[in-house]
Parts: C-alpha cells; sequence; structure tokens
C-alpha cells in the first residue's frame, strides 16, 4: 500500500498525466515543451517526463483576482485580421475543398468562426459558472461548423487547418492582451492555459461533428 501511494505522488508526471491535470491536449503540451515554456526530459525510452511541482503550479488558480478582459471587440477583431493574413509564399491560398465552395458558403463559415471567437472571449472573461455555460454555447456552435463545413463538402483536412490557424491568432491575442493588462505571472499563466484548453474542446466537438456528418 505504501508503495502504491508513493508512486501516486510520484515527483514526476506523464505526459497524459500532465496534459490531463492542465485539462489541455498532449499535443499543446508537447508543443510547450518542445519551446522551452514548460520543464521536462525525456527518458532513455523516449518517454516526457514533466516535475509535478512545476505542472501544478501552472493549473489555473480561481480567477476571482483576475482584472476584466477589456476591449474584447478591438481583440476579436486582431484575431480576424491575423487568421485572413495571407500565407507564406508558395502554399496554396485555400483547399481544393474550400476552393470549391460559393462566397456565400465560405462567408456563411467565417461568420461561424467569428461566433466561435466572441464565445471563447466572453467565456474567458466571465465568473466561472456563468464561463461554463458559454463554453458550453462555444462546443456547439464548433459542432455546427464540423457539420457544415461536411455538408458544404469541404476537406476535413482543410477545416482543420483553418481551425488550426485560428487557434493560433486566437492564443497570439491572448499573450498580447496578458501583456497590455500588465497580468502578473500567474494570471498570465492561467489564461493561456484556459484558452487552450478551451479551443482543445472545440477542436474535439469540431472534429466529432464532422466526421459524424461525413463518416
Amino acid at each position: 500500500m505504501g508503495s502504491l501511494a508513493s508512486h501516486a505522488r510520484s515527483p514526476w508526471l506523464s505526459l497524459g498525466e500532465a496534459s490531463r491535470l492542465l485539462g489541455i491536449t498532449p499535443g499543446t503540451l508537447r508543443r510547450w515543451a518542445d519551446h522551452g515554456d514548460v520543464a521536462a526530459f525525456v527518458t532513455p525510452g523516449g518517454h516526457r517526463r514533466f516535475p509535478r511541482s512545476a505542472i501544478e503550479s501552472l493549473v489555473p488558480q480561481p480567477r476571482s483576482r483576475r482584472p476584466l478582459l477589456t476591449g474584447l471587440t478591438a481583440s476579436a477583431s486582431r484575431v480576424t485580421r491575423a487568421y485572413l493574413r495571407p500565407r507564406p509564399h508558395g502554399r496554396p491560398a485555400v483547399d481544393p475543398g474550400i476552393g470549391a465552395l460559393t462566397e456565400a458558403e465560405r462567408a456563411d463559415l467565417k461568420d461561424r468562426g467569428r461566433k466561435l471567437l466572441v464565445l471563447l472571449l466572453d467565456h474567458l472573461n466571465e465568473e466561472p459558472r456563468r464561463s461554463s455555460l458559454k463554453l458550453v454555447e462555444a462546443e456547439d456552435q464548433a459542432t455546427q461548423y464540423g457539420r457544415r463545413a461536411a455538408a458544404l463538402g469541404a476537406s476535413l483536412a482543410a477545416t482543420l487547418e483553418a481551425f488550426v490557424r485560428f487557434r493560433g491568432a486566437f492564443i497570439a491575442e491572448l499573450a498580447a492582451i496578458a501583456r497590455r493588462r500588465r497580468l502578473d505571472v500567474r494570471e498570465a499563466t492561467a489564461l493561456l492555459v484556459e484558452g487552450e484548453s478551451a479551443v482543445d474542446r472545440l477542436l474535439v466537438a469540431l472534429t466529432d461533428s464532422y466526421t459524424a456528418e461525413r463518416p
């Protein structure tokens, strides 16, 4: 029994354990570790291990003291501009599945994306109880987006690529908000962890609904 208790409180966490503790996907935590944002080491067998103390310090605390995120309309506009920024030279402008859509159909998907963005920002700015309701609403919107993209014939690859670009612009804006609001390290980290966790949930909802629509 003593050895089991000791193992349960091991000072090291696996990738799966650490990501579950933070409420984000293993891919997100792996990316943080690759960028040096989270301490980690790789075992001789090729497995990542994370210091429990470092991961627990990143777990979001109650948000009662965090300043409100003001200027969200401007933030939404900045994310939209970053998302629509031309891609690097040599990359195709659109996937064939997206290119075959009409202007009205592409506008419909963009409008759904904007609604997702507003719900995400509202989720991060609400008190915990109301925040969870905003996230549920955002998940429903992501589900509808996935179904709509599938029904319109957009490929899954193109749909996911668009979402990943949206995600990158969104997280970059959260980092900028933290700087502008002069959040302390814990507040800024909690904001980014909450944002990553919320976007990961939306990605799962979008993917599940797309594959259900087009097995």
